[in-house]
């Protein structure tokens, strides 16, 4: 099952880097967030990536032209006619499509521009931004068991969020609404799966999925909610790479789970 990945954002509350780099570009130990979330949906083997890019989408390009080459040993033998000698290569089982999707895009209209690269197939989607050790077997399940043309994840992180309104019984998502004070609500954390005929329900560039999109869906009872009560974490802020970093550097990072 192939997996689009929204990485084309500007990633303004995190600025102190995402001015230097996309935001799924930023490091946690010493690797970009689209690595981390790569190698989990390569656990669950799904290896065929379609990346939205948008600002900066250079920096996305130059990571994977040189891949290969920066996760290799190399001798450079300048001696023998500037040979380059390539040792202990590590090759990842990846298809990666790179497609610029605009700069100023929305969510939606960048989901819509790789329609082409998806065709007419189910397919996974996420944001560039977050982690999760959420089970994608029983994710893709549920989807395929039941009559919705979407099916989202929800967790329950408390904070700055908008929340969902759920028909428990159906596992439907019936309402959007933004958070009170009072609420320990279920959020949108993507990892999502779509069938192809989401593509409706885009209008083009200006189309904001989490609104106009997946609020048409619901209303139609056609949004699955997967309700996921484990780790889930996003980058938003330096506060929150710093949890990312502190996680994997005490190697007990949920999302690693390959080996």
């Amino acid at each position: 099952m192939k997996v689009v990945i929204l990485a084309g954002g500007l990633g303004t509350r995190i600025s102190e880097e995402s001015h230097l780099r996309p935001k799924p570009m930023i490091e946690v130990g010493g690797s970009p967030m689209l690595w981390h979330i790569m190698k989990y949906y390569s656990h669950f083997g799904h290896s065929d990536f379609i990346i939205c890019c948008g600002y900066k989408s250079h920096v996305i390009k130059e990571y994977f032209a040189d891949y290969y080459l920066h996760r290799s040993d190399v001798t450079f033998d300048f001696k023998n006619g500037n040979q380059m000698i390539v040792h202990s290569n590590i090759a990842e089982p990846w298809r990666v499509t790179l497609a610029y999707t605009g700069r100023n895009t929305q969510t939606g209209g960048r989901i819509k521009r790789v329609q082409n690269y998806v065709g007419n197939e189910t397919f996974m989607m996420t944001y560039g931004d977050g982690v999760s050790n959420v089970d994608l077997h029983s994710l893709v399940k549920q989807h395929n068991d039941s009559d919705c043309i979407a099916t989202l994840t929800a967790i329950r992180p408390g904070g700055r969020f908008g929340v969902l309104e759920l028909d428990e019984s159906k596992n439907h998502v019936t309402a959007f609404r933004e958070k009170s004070v009072e609420d320990n609500n279920w959020i949108n954390a993507g990892f999502m799966v779509l069938d192809s005929k989401v593509f409706d329900y885009i209008e083009g560039d200006s189309t904001v999925f989490e609104r106009s999109s997946l609020e048409k869906l619901s209303k139609e009872k056609k949004l699955g909610v997967y309700k996921h009560d484990d780790f889930w974490q996003c980058m938003d802020t330096q506060r929150d790479k710093g949890v990312l970093e502190q996680l994997w550097g005490e190697n007990r990072a949920p999302w690693k789970v390959w080996e």
